[in-house]
């Protein structure tokens, strides 16, 4: 069980998974639970929900009109093994757990993915050092199967890759995560949850009934909802979604774009795995890394900027009050002291991509600026503190005043959150049960 306390504790065929448009009625609507968010998180959670216990009237609403919008839908699909993740964190351990249900979950539900594994590359000897380091840690959190192995067998792997040492990682693999969302999606449904989209979150106040004492408004139509408990997995918006109930102000989500370039497919040879960086302890961010996708494109990248709204994909995607809200922020401002040539750097190799395939020439070589053309963008919820630090692990919430008891908000949930998206809807309903008294 989770340690309570009263602010934290602790992307083929297009699968449509939706009961319809909110109801319209003077009688409003009562559920047992009212899920917020349409991610990966939230479909796996109530999914959960109704295998643990399926006689649950759940409803989960989604402010988009599908699924997977956002961050389940447009990232790079890697299936994380758990090897950067700190010793005894909720991410090791729940990635670590994640993967083998994630891939127990794909084959009993024929959803198609490759194991491609993947290569961490150290070019020099402090590389290596922190390389070894990486290892250590690792096999510390329980990942399987990993070995270090040097240049000739880099090159048995990866041809065209070069390096001094690698952590090779053969249960490292790539999935459609909006497929699988959807899939998670059309699951609960089949189990009797209702899905609702077009139906984003305005409000959370007291009910007029005991028994459901959680009016849920929207913005659909003005549809409301009655329910007994309430958890948000509302991801670029989750720190917004919490303070509608006394959550905490920090953490707060600052939106940072990744940028992504793809490899022309006459030269898709020069890549058959997943080719990550050692990362640096100097730097917020992993760095450039070559993620192959299950439709056969090479993504190379990404950097990492602000974006200028929360869920803005190009420079032209702007929210001023988004913006405004971002540089307010003491911690961002704090974080662009510390990193200001960093940020500057991220954002020139966004304007300029031969700076971004000088980068990648380090582990591939023959790479040049002619093999690749823009790609796709992703924005990342990063969870941020007031000092400017990052929030590195996964946060929950409860909220305060006399609703908190029966709220539960992921406040914090960014890479592996996919990967480990089992293992979480798992523990989050085992909290649910128990503090819920379902």
């Amino acid at each position: 069980m989770l340690a309570h306390s009263s602010t934290r504790f602790w992307g083929f065929q297009a699968v449509r998974c939706i009961s319809g448009p909110p109801p319209k009625s003077t009688k409003l609507p009562k559920y047992d639970l009212v899920i917020v968010g349409g991610g990966i998180v939230g479909c796996a959670t109530a999914r959960q929900l109704l295998i643990a216990k399926p006689n649950l009237q759940i409803a989960l609403i989604e402010k988009e009109s599908d699924l997977a919008f956002h961050q389940s839908g447009r990232n790079s699909g890697v299936i994380h093994a758990g090897i950067y993740y700190t010793p005894g964190s909720l991410k090791a351990k729940l990635c670590v757990a994640g993967l083998d249900l994630a891939y127990k979950f794909f084959d009993e539900y024929k959803v198609p993915y490759k194991k491609t594994g993947k290569l961490i590359v150290a070019r020099d000897k402090l590389e290596v050092e922190r390389l070894e380091a990486l290892f250590e840690r690792a096999k510390l959190n329980g990942v399987r199967d990993i070995k270090l192995i040097g240049p000739e067998e880099i090159r048995a792997v990866e041809p065209y890759c070069v390096g001094q040492r690698a952590i090779w990682s053969p249960h490292t693999g790539i999935v459609d995560w909006g497929y699988v969302t959807k899939r998670f999606g059309k699951d609960f449904e089949k189990r009797g949850g209702k899905i609702f989209v077009r139906c984003p979150l305005t409000g959370i106040k007291d009910g007029s009934d005991s028994t459901y004492p959680i009016r849920v408004l929207t913005g659909a139509a003005n549809a409301e909802f009655e329910t007994k408990n309430l958890i948000t997995c509302a991801g670029l918006q989750s720190d917004r979604v919490a303070g509608l109930s006394g959550g905490s102000p920090d953490p707060k989500i600052v939106p940072f774009r990744g940028e992504y370039l793809l490899l022309k497919p006459d030269k898709r040879y020069l890549v058959h795995t997943n080719i990550y960086p050692v990362p640096d302890p100097r730097f917020p961010f992993l760095g450039v890394h070559f993620t192959p996708r299950m439709n056969g494109d090479i993504w190379l990248g990404p950097n990492a900027v602000l974006a200028y709204k929360r869920e803005g994909y190009s420079y032209f995607d702007v929210s001023p009050k988004d913006l405004f809200e971002s540089l307010s922020y003491s911690g961002m401002r704090k974080l662009m002291g510390k990193y200001f040539t960093f940020g500057m750097n991220e954002l020139y190799r966004g304007v300029w991509i031969n700076a971004q395939v000088k980068q990648l020439q380090r582990f591939i070589p023959e790479l040049k600026l002619s093999d690749v053309t823009r790609g796709p963008s992703g924005v990342r919820a990063q969870a941020m503190d007031s000092q400017g630090q990052l929030v590195d692990d996964f946060v929950f919430d409860s909220g305060t005043g006399k609703l908190a008891p029966r709220i539960l908000h992921v406040r914090n949930a960014p890479s592996p959150a996919a990967t480990s998206s089992l293992a979480i809807a798992q523990m989050i309903t085992e909290e649910a049960v128990n503090r819920f008294k379902l």
